[in-house]
């Protein structure tokens, strides 16, 4: 009877991506496995994997089937795979040695949200024209639509020409006050574009952190900050500044790069704890195990202050993708018991507690504790779970479970249920997917992600736990909760007297609409991307219950054969029944009540039928 195990790794990041890796190992692992060259073929691109030289001459080396090495070959290219956030498609597997109207801001100094003191942020007052002072000091009072319609009046005339990034700092602090962070955002863009030479550069920048981290939106601050030095940049800007690069580096898979500037994160920064992270998930694509455990270690030990629930609750997750990934890297070493005790750690109440139960379940499946397995999946299958878990190869591994426990009946109705639920999911991805690109082969995301968030999708196949899965992306989340924020920000600007509302207010909803339709843009993009990598993971999925369909009736056929020869083993079987359990543990039958306490807990009293 051959054994199954699971072939591909998806490290968990903040940040997103949808392939999984297949290294040469993992491949060949399939083929020992006697899975159709084909299947192995499909698998292989459904990855997006680009296969290095090395990866074609250890195939080539390890006589991989002609069909194989020359699909490693024509997706061959230097640039590694991409590691992805925990997904419905992530299984532990081999790695070798990551509102309401907004509430109304204070007019405090947004220097907190960089190193250095307020001081150092002071901007300089009584150094220009009557007028422009005057709306300054209006600002300064506490006269917000006051301030913000004479310096945005000042702006349209061009009257101070060599006032302008001055005038803009000042209307982006007076909107950031009037709750309008998208549009204040926009001025604030205008005076850092303007780059370090600038002196209210210093002034804006934080204004923009702060932004960004009110939002949850970084994605205004990427656009620039490739386009100016790090040195350039003030001393107090430089850890954010050095975080955002490791971040943009890393989305172009430079991870050399990334991992550069998320070193030199400085270990008092509020950010040490995500720069760490990224750079574990760095060195675990690179292959250094011992660093990437250390880099996880640091992150599960950082205790940072931190300002909001929020920002809490995000640093608590990093904290258990850390620890998963930690048992992923004992996974790879075969050490399954130590593997198993970090997954353990996951705190119950975690975003990321389902995830960490179903890989556990792939490490008690590859070290034979059956029952622990197809417990630990009932937990995952519980109705607690149906609404935001959308694991799917969650079934694969149950009708595995039972395939080796030659439980072949069982086997079948789980995979025909299975083909049932997600072939015309499936279908409804492909058929999504293939509607929103042109004849030019071009993406139209800003379409799609009108279809998907603003139209919904009637008469869906589709289950609600995907929505929410495709939420868990932050970076799609933080655009749907900005779009959302345009929409509360154009409703307090047509709230204002006219006299505001058709001056100000006109153009600040022109700035709103091309930033909508940027961020419709990017959204739709990465919801694409998203969409993809769940629809060939299903396709995947689909291909692998095929395969352990043909060779179910290759071991029924062989069953039945055996017993045709021994027919004393069916009296055996009926005889066989034993409900004796550890003294340690109290015994309660299941009778298909969910209690939350005893999730986790539970644990099969399976047999098997294997002769």
């Amino acid at each position: 009877m051959k054994t199954y195990t699971p072939w591909w790794i998806a490290l968990s990041l903040v940040a997103p991506s949808t392939a999984f890796a297949l290294s040469c190992d993992e491949i060949m692992q399939m083929v020992g496995a006697n899975v159709p060259p084909e299947v192995v073929v499909a698998t292989m691109q459904g990855s997006g994997q680009k296969f290095s030289a090395a990866d074609v001459s250890c195939l080539a080396s390890r006589s991989a089937p002609p069909a194989v090495l020359e699909a490693a070959k024509a997706m061959g290219a230097p640039a590694a795979a991409p590691v992805a956030l925990p997904s419905p498609t992530a299984a532990p597997a081999a790695v070798d040695d990551e509102r309401d109207l907004p509430a109304r801001p204070t007019a405090s100094d947004p220097s907190e949200a960089l190193t250095g003191t307020a001081s150092d942020f002071e901007e300089p007052s009584g150094s220009g024209p009557q007028e422009v002072e005057a709306l300054i000091e209006a600002y300064r009072a506490g006269k917000f639509l006051t301030s913000s319609k004479g310096l945005y009046d000042l702006l349209a005339a061009d009257k101070y020409p060599d006032q302008r990034t001055r005038i803009q700092h000042y209307l982006g602090k007076s909107l950031y006050d009037l709750g309008m962070l998208q549009s204040a955002q926009f001025y604030f863009m205008e005076v850092v574009r303007k780059g370090p030479s600038n002196p209210y550069f210093k002034y804006a920048l934080p204004w923009l952190v702060k932004i960004s981290t009110t939002t949850g939106n970084d994605y205004e601050l990427l656009r620039v900050v490739k386009q100016i030095s790090p040195d350039a940049f003030p001393r107090e800007a430089r850890n954010q500044i050095y975080y955002l690069l490791g971040r943009k580096n890393y989305e172009e898979d430079k991870l050399s790069e990334a991992s550069g500037f998320f070193q030199q994160v400085s270990e008092k920064s509020d950010l040490y704890m995500r720069a760490r992270f990224f750079d574990g998930v760095i060195s675990a694509e690179r292959d250094k195990f011992k660093t990437a455990a250390q880099a996880f270690s640091d992150v599960v030990q950082a205790k940072p202050a931190v300002a909001t629930e929020e920002e809490a609750a995000q640093l608590e997750d990093m904290r258990d993708l850390a620890l998963m990934n930690i048992a992923r890297i004992y996974y790879q070493l075969e050490r399954f018991d130590t593997s198993i005790e970090h997954y353990k750690m996951v705190d119950r109440n975690s975003t990321y507690w389902a995830q960490s139960l179903f890989e556990r379940a792939w490490a008690t499946f590859i070290a034979q504790e059956l029952n622990q397995t197809l417990g630990l999946l009932l937990t995952v299958e519980s109705p607690y779970f149906n609404e935001r878990e959308f694991l799917p190869e969650v079934t694969i591994l149950r009708a595995l479970t039972y395939f080796n426990l030659c439980n072949y009946d069982e086997v079948e109705a789980i995979l025909i249920d299975f083909d049932d639920r997600f072939k015309p999911q499936a279908a409804e991805l492909e058929a999504f997917l293939d509607q929103y690109k042109s004849d030019q082969g071009q993406e139209l995301a800003d379409q799609a992600f009108d279809a998907w968030f603003v139209q919904g999708k009637k008469d869906s196949t589709l289950e609600p736990a995907m929505f929410a899965r495709l939420l868990r992306n932050r970076e799609l989340s933080s655009l749907v909760r900005s779009l959302d924020m345009m929409d509360e920000e154009l409703a307090l600007i047509d709230a204002q007297k006219s006299v505001w509302k058709d001056t100000v207010g006109d153009e600040l909803k022109r700035v709103l609409e091309g930033d909508r339709l940027r961020y419709k843009k990017k959204g739709g993009r990465v919801l694409l991307q998203e969409l993809l990598g769940q629809y060939r993971s299903l396709k995947d999925l689909l291909i692998q219950s095929e395969v352990v369909r043909f060779e179910v009736v290759d071991a029924q056929r062989q069953d039945y054969e055996f017993k045709m020869q021994n027919p004393e083993v069916g009296a055996l079987d009926a005889a066989r029944v034993d409900f004796a359990t550890s003294p340690e543990f109290i015994y309660w039958p299941f009778n298909g009540e969910f209690w939350r306490d005893e999730l986790g807990y539970y644990e099969y009293a399976e047999h098997g039928r294997c002769k």
